[in-house]
């Protein structure tokens, strides 16, 4: 049980890597001092590249909590 949840961590973090690095960056001085752009509406590809990272962050945080509880 505990090598399936550490398999999910990995190919989860491999892949939110790879989403994270795919997604446009709008970054510029203002985002630097708290301007974010989170709230922007969002279409198309944009929208589901933002949709399946936020589902993968949540895949590996649960895997992480499972890890930390499996290894207890």
């Amino acid at each position: 049980m505990a090598a399936a949840v550490h398999i999910i961590q990995i190919v989860s973090a491999l892949l939110l890597i790879g989403l994270v690095l795919m997604q446009r960056s709008t970054g510029d001085m203002g985002s630097a001092f708290g301007d974010t752009s989170f709230f922007q509406t969002r279409r198309g590809g944009e929208r589901f590249f933002f949709v399946l990272t936020v589902a993968t962050a949540i895949v590996f945080a649960l895997s992480s909590i499972g890890v930390l509880l499996l290894t207890r």
